[in-house]
């Protein structure tokens, strides 16, 4: 049985259609990513679940109970959710432990529990006594999910709770808030704008563009195969080439290379990640190959562009910044995996 099912939800503020018939299902103790860019509707999504916002049309559903529908809407204090919005919300004028344990009753008698979440949180027991402008954003963050976390709830809200947070500091902080809900055994939603943070948080990722979804899968099926050019585009860098596909097979500038099953013979534009070219050095009168006209390092690895003959613009691949070839050098491209097809009728960019 699915956690949280999300059924056809529509939401329009004044004459702007922000959720566009939307459904979603997050099965019970995974994690799901929204991900889309500022406006796209994800956060309006979230604040539906948690109740913030009623919806024009459509329901939701968490665990048996209909919790919005036709005739049925249950207060958010009575739905069950954990919410943890992107700045922390904290209370500056309670301590971490009072900001833990608040909303629970007896506050008073909650200190076993409040050391016990601190440590599910990774945070040692001291840091009860604190204020919040004592700690960092990361640590900020934390306390507001044990918050989130001490009325035990079904579902977990997090709405870009990293945002605000610097690179590094980002990274370690959604790995302990995704470690943390794992063990806990939490079905979550994460929103955000951040397509690596979607990538590596949650096990099944929904891209949003102008409230309706592009495509739902895994992580690796909407990187490695997206649906159309806007996914693709999204959710990274793109190798793209003009190309002609005949029995799964796509004759571009790089030369024959295989495309997913089943892809529409014809005209078509495919689709390579950076990562699965490899530039070897080739000689002068090579065949299939290319000239490096620039060098992006970025310590561990190069972002090489290329100026490939009979393609139409340069192309950029991603390797090892060891031994890597230089500007002016002539470079051989070998495919790693398949492309992806696209033709006019998936080309959603």
């Amino acid at each position: 049985m699915s956690r949280v099912v999300v059924a056809d939800v529509s939401k329009t503020f004044g004459h702007t259609r922000v959720l566009g018939g939307i459904t979603l299902d997050v099965p019970n103790r995974t994690a799901t990513a929204v991900v889309g860019s500022s406006g796209c509707g994800k956060t309006t999504l979230l604040r539906v679940i948690a109740g913030f916002e009623s919806p024009d049309a459509g329901s939701v559903s968490i665990g048996t109970e209909t919790v919005v529908g036709e005739r049925v809407s249950v207060p958010p204090q009575r739905r069950n959710i954990g919410y943890v919005a992107q700045d922390g919300a904290l209370f500056p004028h309670l301590t971490v432990g009072q900001n833990i344990a608040y909303g629970l009753p007896g506050l008073r008698r909650h200190h076993r529990r409040v050391h016990e979440l601190l440590e599910m949180v990774s945070l040692d027991a001291s840091y009860a006594d604190r204020r919040p402008h004592q700690l960092s954003g990361g640590q900020q963050q934390r306390v507001a999910l044990a918050r989130a976390l001490a009325r035990k709830p079904s579902v977990m809200l997090l709405d870009e709770p990293f945002s605000a947070l610097d690179a590094g500091l980002r990274a370690t902080t959604r790995q302990a808030v995704a470690d943390t809900l794992r063990e806990a055994g939490m079905t979550s939603i994460l929103v955000t704008h951040d397509q690596e943070e979607a990538l590596s948080f949650a096990d099944q990722v929904a891209v949003m563009r102008a409230g309706r979804f592009t495509q739902v899968g895994t992580p690796e099926e909407v990187y490695a195969t997206p649906q159309d050019l806007f996914t693709a585009r999204f959710l990274g860098d793109c190798v793209l080439l003009d190309a002609v596909v005949e029995a799964d097979v796509a004759k571009c500038a790089l030369g024959r290379i295989p495309v997913q099953r089943n892809a529409a013979s014809g005209s078509a534009t495919v689709m390579l990640r950076p990562e699965q070219l490899v530039a070897h050095i080739a000689s002068e009168n090579e065949s299939e190959s290319g000239r490096i006209s620039a060098v992006d390092f970025r310590g561990a690895d190069v972002i090489l562009t290329i100026d490939l003959d009979g393609a139409t613009a340069p192309i950029r691949v991603r390797r090892a910044s060891v031994a890597a070839p230089v500007t002016g050098q002539r470079v051989r491209l070998e495919v790693v995996g398949t492309a992806v097809a696209y033709t006019e009728s998936n080309d959603a960019a």
